[in-house]
This record gives structure tokens, C-alpha cells and sequence, in this order.
């Protein structure tokens, strides 16, 4: 009856619980947990002797002696701690009441076997979440409770799995040496079998010279074992990482080394002495120098040859074998593809992969692989190159239509770019992959017609929209849509275009899987700017009506997409790490559907609202700043006052003075509860932390307060209009020197700490993930690289454009600028300004997280650098 009264004690303690208690309310229910555990232990610990017939409450029970349960009888109680260690997902300070509980429990059942597991398996949870000194005490009990102990398992095995433990706790804490050592010893003292790939990789991941003995034996094992068990698929797929990862990386240094500068020296000294062995007096010694050089050439060639084939064999296994590393192998793979394109074997090795491996994996990089259809430099041979990659994009488009036609919809829709556009040399046409495009349409009509055609109408429809003529006075107005846009009828067989549905490994998508396409409304809402974006409201076969953005001008959608998909790609790694996954740090991503170079829609983000609009009202003469700044100047004086000043500091610290920042108004207005108003600012700041580490990174810029968008309802921030990344805010009129906006306005709304706290524990937490990713991010980038439609370096005229100060007689000759686009020439520039800041580098020197965050922090808030931006940023906002 006390067990029963503890739970209801527990449980009304959770019903009442305030929102704000969820930490309490997690450690409750461990509580309960733990007494659940308690509640069936004493049934197996103590065994009435009453009849099974007797029902009578009042008839006294006679207890037999206390009995010690079987394995089998405790296999439900050990099934449930296993679903509990899975759940709480690491959560440390859940977890280890629970595990020291569960000590005392077996303890007291009397039941060795599961003591000595328990105690093996809470050193492996202790050392993953980083309590080693509590793992090392358990691994100490364990060896102490295993010698002579009385186990149905053989006592060596126990041993054995006690040392595997032990060398991967000696790895974890950083002594690679003794890991290695004790890894080398079970080799030579144990018979492995089902362990043997674990104990060779953990050898074979910290030393170069043991890679043909020890992690290429690891794989061989790895593949005689024919266990259906999901663990040991997945050490399998671990098994084939870690190798191709361990062969890609000595591929990689000896591919820098063939092409080092000193390497090339060497080379052009070689054959001047090849070109003197006739005339020189030492013909022998030459000779043998030259012998000796060709060997050692032919030898670095070979080796580099062998590393290459060894990584790409074990991605491609690790492809087909499992789906834990997809995010990082699919993209080292494609990079390998795209840079050594001309190789044959490599054209082989990729024909391979896309018959045997899913092509959903390779969903993810859809528009990168299509992109390069159609270059006429990778067509050699009957196997070539053109060859693999229209092979990859067939299976994909056959298998994932909807997740793979639109993208060759836009690239056939390629030099569609309308007559009156002002820099229509400032897109990438390629006729090429253009007539690529339609080519694999036209192949793929046998399979998906219907889908296809309707597809087709739905975009020509979209197009018509986003270059729909407009008056001057229509701006901020609803409009009627033209009839023949208005006319469409319900599509079945396309989906929204903005709406998100997962990519069904199957390859079966049923009627029900996606919202279709039902119509579009009658009116649209015609938007200010420069090429006048309308926003149009679409029907879906789900009831809900999806708003867009349709968008026609100057700027590259490609642009956007490229950039929302990497965000995208960093959110997975966000996700992945626990302390960053806990917080629920990520950046707030939309969708951007680019139909030709200058058209497309993007997905309205709903309910949320420009930064600058919340601050200083749609015509930036009232707003937030209106309503609480009372006798400070407008925002339109203080751009006036930067503007036409001299000495930038002094102006900006005038402007400061009297320009107070309001932000934190923003919560007290919509957050009325003092734990919403909370958690909502906690995610303000979180939010920004998040983007800003992640925008830095990345080079965004252009990052004005009406290009930062806030969510009305979770206070996360939003960034729009991507055009500028990769450092190209450098090359403006007015360059940029800011990392990210990080200004008064932006820091008020994080409360009376600022930058201290909260912002810069998950600016360091956030940038910290991203270098300890920093080989997959920078494959990321170099896949991005070899999209040959990204511009990595801004037009004139687009600078010029986005701080509107264009001369109208500089148009005309910017746009009969003979500076045609050249490929991507900045684009190994822009990737190794990334590798800079991912290595931590800062002004020529290399800081630690901390270092490089507070560096950061103190560069986005320096006056003498915000006093310098151009006075349309509002650095003073």
C-alpha cells in the first residue's frame, strides 16, 4: 500500500506542476519508474503461498523464503531499462539516480549475472555521456565482481568485454596510446569472434601503418557475419565508414602533397635532368637519380590510386548497408564524383553505386547532381560521365518524381529570362543543360506523363504570375487574378509546390501522400519592391490554403535554395549533437522553388512579421520606436545625420544617444504570462545565437531589418533574401565589416544580460558543433562549388542595387559588361575562407571556441565598425 501511495503522490505532483517544471516533471517520472521497477522486483523476490483460487483480502498470506530470480524471469524488467536508456537519450542527470538504483536492486535479488551486465552496460551509458570518472568506478567494480565469479557465461568472455569497454573508455578520455595497447593485447590473448571488427577498428581509428592489418581485417569479419541483428548491421556500416573515412583522408593528403607547390618544383627539376642526361658528364649518377625519383612518383600515384578506390568501395557499401552515416557519406561521395569526374574508374565506381544503392539518399543533393547535366567536357568515352549522372537522375526521377521534376522543370527552363529584365547577363545560361533537361523529360514521359504534363501547367501558370505587370498604385493592394491564370484547374497528381512531405523510401506514393495542387484564389496581394513579388494564397487538397510568394526580378532564386538547403544540412548536425539538441537550437528554414533564373516561389512564413516593420512601422515612422521612444529621433533623421556626417563615430554615438532601444517591449506585449514571456525570450535568444554563428560562417550579408523576419508566436528570428553569402558584403560600395547584426535593438531583446548568458553559451555551443563537423561542412561547400549555376561573386549592378544608389547612366554599360561568367573562379576562395573559420582562425590567429565567439561578439558590436556600414543597414537600430 506505501508503493501505491508514492505513486499517487508522484502522480498528483506532476498534475500540478506549473509549465515551467518540466525539469521536475522529467525526474518525477523517473521516480515513478524507478517505483514501477521496485513493484515488480518485490513480486519476484517474494512468492505467496496462497492458492490462486483464494480471493479473500482478509485471508493471511504465508511467505516463503526469499527467492533469487532467473534470467528468464527477469528478462521483462531488463527489457524495460533498455527502452528507459533509449528514451531518456543520454539525459545524464536522469539517469544516473536510475542506474545506481538498479545497482542496489540486483544487489539485493541476489542475481550475479545481471549485476555483472548492469555494471558493463552503465560504464558504456556513463562513458557516451561523458561521465568518465563514474564509468571508470563501474568498469573497477565490474573487474572485482568478474574474477571467480559464478556466471552461466563463460568467465573469460565477461573478461573480454570488460577490456573492450576499458580501451574505449582510455580512447574517450584521450590516451590513444593505452587504448591502442589494450586493444593489441585482446587481439593476441582473446579469440574474438563476434567482437573482432569493434576491437580492430578501435586499434585500426588511431594509427596509419596498422590500416591493411587492422581495419581492412575488421571488414572482412564484419562481412562473415551474416546476423540479421539491427546491431550488427549498423557495426557493419560503422566498420565500412570508418575505413573509406580513414582511406579518403590519406587519398586527401596525398592528393595535397602531388599537388603541393614543392611537389610541382620537384617535378619540373626531374625533367630538366631528364632533358641533360645526354650532354652531363654524371650519366650514371642522373640515371639513378632520376630512377629513384620515377619510383618514388609512380609509388605516391599508386598508393593515392589505391586509398581512392578503398574509400569509395566503403562509402558505397556503407550506402547500401545502412543509413547512419548517409548525411555525411552521400556528400563526400558526390564531391569525389564531381572533382575526379574525368577518371574512369571513378565513372565506374559511380555506375556501381547508382544501380546498387537507394537513390532516396541521394535526394538531398537533387539539384547539385542535376546541375550538371549537360557539360560537354565530362563526355568522353562510351561510359563517361554524362553517362552516370543522367543514369543517377533517371532512377531518382523515376523513384521520387516529386521530389526530382521540378528541378529539371527549372533546369530546362533555363534562358527563360524575360526581355525587359535590366541584368539578364547576370544569370547562368547554359543552352546545354538545357537541352539535357528536356532530353530526360522527354525519357521519362514513358514512366511519369501525366505527372509531368500537369506539372508542366503549374509552372508555366506560376511563371505568368511572378511576371504579372503591375501598376505603381496596385502596391499593397489586392488585385484580381488574370483569367487565364484563374482558370487552372485542380491538379491531382502535383503537389503543393510549398508544402513538405517526406521522401517515402518505398518509392510508393498513394493517393493521400501529399497535399495536391487545387487552385489558386481569386485575388492576389501585390507586394513593395522593386519587381513587385505578389502573394497569392494556394489550395491543397488537405483544406488549407498555403500562402506564397511569387517572385520575378533581379535576383537568382538558385541563390536562396542553395542557401536554405545548406541551413537546412546544419539543422541535421544541430540535431545530432545532445547538448545543442537539448536546447533546440536550429535555424528556422523555407522553402524556395526557382523555376527559371529570374522566377519562382518561395513559402510565406506564417505569422511573422519584418524586425523593422515591428520596430519602426511599415513607412519607418512609428512602430515599436513610436510607441515607447518617446522624444527620440525618427529613424529617417538618424539616417540623415550618418549620411551627411564627416566623423562617422561621433554621429553614431549621437545617433545613440538618442535613438534608446525598445526591443524587449516585443515580449511584454505578446508574452503575458511570466513563464511564456520567458521560454519565448529564451528562444529569442537561442534563435539568434543559432543563426548568427551559422550566417557567420556562411559570409551572409545584407542583413538590414527588413531581412530578418521574427515569429509572432515563438520569437524565433527568420532570415530572408540569401542573395548575399559567402562574403560577398565585402565587395559592396560600403562594405560590410559586421560578422552578423548583433546591434542594440537585437541585444534589448535578449534582456537584462545581453550577450552574456544565454547568447553567448549557445554561440559557442552552436559553433562548436559546426567545428567539430567541419569535414562534412566543408564538403558541403565544395559540393556547392561545383554547381556551376551559383554565383559566387556579386554582379556591379547587384551591388549597386542593394544600396540603392544607382546612377541610370552606369546601367546600360553595366549591363553590356563583357565580363561573362567564367565558372565559379571565387569559389576556392570562398572555400577556404570557410576552412579558415572553421579552424578557429581570427585576425591571423588561431582561437579556441571561446576565443573566436567573444572575438566575434566584440567585432558585431565595435562603433567603429557599425559607424562605417552603410546608413540603409541602421546600425544604429
Amino acid at each position: 500500500m506505501k508503493l501505491i501511495d508514492s505513486k499517487q503522490e508522484l502522480v498528483f505532483s506532476i498534475y500540478h506542476a506549473s509549465n515551467e517544471s518540466t525539469e521536475y516533471i522529467y525526474s518525477s517520472i523517473i521516480k515513478l519508474q524507478i517505483l514501477d521497477h521496485l513493484g515488480m522486483a518485490w513480486g519476484l523476490r517474494w512468492k505467496s503461498s496462497r492458492s490462486e483460487n483464494t480471493r479473500s483480502h482478509l485471508e493471511k498470506e504465508r511467505v516463503f523464503e526469499p527467492t533469487i530470480p532467473t534470467l528468464d524471469q527477469l528478462e521483462w524488467l531488463n527489457t524495460d531499462w533498455s527502452h528507459i536508456l533509449k528514451q531518456t537519450q543520454l539525459h545524464m542527470n536522469l539517469l544516473e539516480p536510475f542506474i545506481a538504483f538498479r545497482r542496489v536492486l540486483l544487489q539485493i535479488l541476489n542475481c550475479n549475472d545481471c549485476i555483472l551486465q548492469h555494471l558493463l552496460e552503465s560504464a558504456s551509458t556513463l562513458r557516451k555521456g561523458s561521465r568518465f570518472s563514474l564509468a571508470a568506478a563501474a568498469l573497477h567494480e565490474f573487474k572485482f565482481l568478474s574474477v571467480g565469479a559464478e556466471s552461466q557465461l563463460p568467465t573469460p568472455y565477461i573478461c573480454f568485454l570488460g577490456r573492450i569497454e576499458e580501451a574505449k573508455l582510455l580512447r574517450a578520455q584521450g590516451q590513444h596510446e593505452m587504448a591502442i595497447n589494450l586493444a593489441r593485447y585482446l587481439i593476441h590473448h582473446y579469440q574474438l569472434n563476434a567482437e573482432a571488427p569493434n576491437v580492430y577498428r578501435l586499434v585500426g581509428k588511431c594509427s596509419r601503418t596498422i590500416l591493411e592489418q587492422y581495419l581492412k581485417h575488421a571488414v572482412g569479419l564484419a562481412k562473415h557475419n551474416k546476423s540479421a541483428d539491427k546491431k550488427y548491421i549498423a557495426r557493419q556500416c560503422q566498420t565500412h565508414y570508418q575505413l573509406a573515412h580513414y582511406a579518403d583522408a590519406l587519398f586527401k593528403s596525398y592528393e595535397e602533397r602531388l599537388n603541393s607547390n614543392e611537389w610541382q618544383a620537384a617535378m619540373r627539376l626531374r625533367k630538366h635532368k631528364g632533358e641533360k642526361i645526354d650532354y652531363s658528364l654524371k650519366i650514371q649518377e642522373l640515371q639513378k637519380q632520376l630512377s629513384m625519383d620515377k619510383e618514388e612518383a609512380e609509388r605516391l600515384q599508386d598508393d593515392r590510386d589505391n586509398f581512392l578506390s578503398l574509400a569509395l568501395e566503403g562509402y558505397q557499401r556503407c550506402l547500401v548497408i545502412g543509413d547512419k552515416y548517409d548525411v555525411r557519406v552521400v556528400f563526400r561521395i558526390v564531391s569525389l564524383w564531381f572533382r575526379l569526374s574525368s577518371r574512369q574508374d571513378v565513372i565506374n565506381g559511380m555506375l556501381s553505386t547508382v544501380k546498387e544503392v537507394q537513390s532516396y539518399k541521394f535526394i538531398p543533393l537533387v539539384y547539385q547532381i542535376a546541375s550538371r547535366m549537360g557539360n560537354l567536357k565530362d563526355t568522353q568515352g562510351p561510359h563517361n560521365f554524362q553517362f552516370a549522372l543522367v543514369s543517377l537522375v533517371k532512377k531518382m526521377s523515376i523513384d521520387h518524381p516529386y521530389h526530382t521534376v521540378f528541378q529539371l522543370l527549372a533546369l530546362a527552363n533555363g534562358d527563360r529570362v524575360k526581355d525587359k529584365q535590366r541584368s539578364r547577363n547576370s544569370f547562368v545560361v547554359d543552352i546545354d543543360k538545357k537541352l539535357a533537361a528536356e532530353n530526360l523529360l522527354n525519357e521519362l514521359s514513358s514512366y511519369h506523363g501525366a505527372i509531368i504534363k500537369q506539372m508542366k501547367q503549374m509552372v508555366e501558370i506560376y511563371i505568368k504570375l511572378a511576371e504579372l505587370e503591375t501598376k505603381r498604385e496596385d502596391t499593397n493592394r489586392k488585385i484580381p487574378l488574370p483569367r487565364e491564370i484563374r482558370s487552372l484547374r485542380q491538379l491531382e497528381l502535383v503537389p503543393v509546390v510549398t508544402a513538405t512531405f517526406p521522401v517515402d523510401r518505398s518509392c510508393q506514393y498513394h493517393e493521400g501522400s501529399f497535399p495536391h495542387f487545387k487552385g489558386l484564389v481569386d485575388s492576389i496581394m501585390v507586394m513593395n519592391g522593386i519587381n513587385a513579388p505578389k502573394v497569392v494564397e494556394c489550395l491543397g487538397s488537405d483544406g488549407r490554403k498555403y500562402r506564397q510568394l511569387a517572385k520575378s526580378g533581379n535576383d537568382d532564386l538558385r541563390q536562396d535554395a542553395v542557401m536554405e538547403q545548406f541551413f537546412g544540412l546544419v539543422n541535421t548536425f544541430l540535431g545530432n549533437h545532445y547538448d545543442t539538441w537539448k536546447r533546440r537550437m536550429g535555424i528556422r528554414t523555407y522553402k524556395v522553388v526557382p523555376f527559371t533564373p529570374s522566377a519562382g516561389v518561395l513559402e510565406w512564413v506564417d505569422g511573422t512579421i519584418p524586425l523593422g516593420e515591428y520596430l519602426l512601422g511599415s513607412l519607418r515612422n512609428g512602430g515599436a520606436h513610436g510607441r515607447y521612444g518617446g522624444g527620440d529621433w525618427s529613424f529617417l533623421k538618424c539616417r540623415e545625420e550618418m549620411t551627411n556626417a564627416k566623423d562617422k563615430r561621433k554621429a553614431f554615438e549621437k545617433v545613440c544617444e538618442n535613438f534608446r532601444p525598445v526591443m524587449h517591449n516585443f515580449f511584454l506585449e505578446r508574452f503575458l504570462q511570466p513563464a511564456n514571456w520567458f521560454e519565448k525570450r529564451l528562444c529569442y535568444a537561442r534563435s539568434v545565437a543559432a543563426s548568427s554563428m551559422v550566417g557567420y560562417i556562411v559570409g551572409l550579408g545584407d542583413r538590414h531589418s527588413m531581412n530578418i523576419l521574427i515569429d509572432q508566436a515563438t520569437a524565433e528570428v527568420v532570415h530572408i533574401d540569401l542573395g548575399v553569402a559567402f562574403e560577398q558584403g565585402l565587395m559592396l560600395k560600403t562594405p560590410e565589416r559586421v560578422p552578423f547584426r548583433l546591434t542594440r535593438d537585437i541585444i534589448d531583446g535578449m534582456g537584462i544580460t545581453g550577450v552574456e548568458g544565454v547568447f553567448r553559451r549557445c554561440c559557442e555551443e552552436t559553433l562548436s558543433v559546426m567545428r567539430t563537423n567541419k569535414e562534412a561542412l566543408l564538403t558541403i561547400i565544395e559540393v556547392f562549388i561545383h554547381d556551376p549555376l551559383y554565383k559566387w561573386a556579386l554582379s556591379p549592378l547587384k551591388a549597386l542595387q542593394l544600396q540603392k544608389e544607382t546612377d541610370d547612366d552606369l546601367v546600360p554599360s553595366l549591363e553590356d559588361s563583357q565580363d561573362v561568367y567564367e565558372g565559379n573562379k571565387d569559389a576556392a576562395r570562398a572555400l577556404l575562407r570557410v576552412k579558415q573559420k572553421l579552424d578557429g582562425y581570427e585576425g591571423g590567429e588561431m582561437r579556441s571556441v571561446h576565443g573566436q565567439v567573444q572575438q566575434l561578439i566584440q567585432d558585431a558590436i565595435d562603433p567603429d565598425r557599425l559607424c562605417q556600414m552603410f546608413p540603409g543597414w541602421g546600425a544604429w537600430l
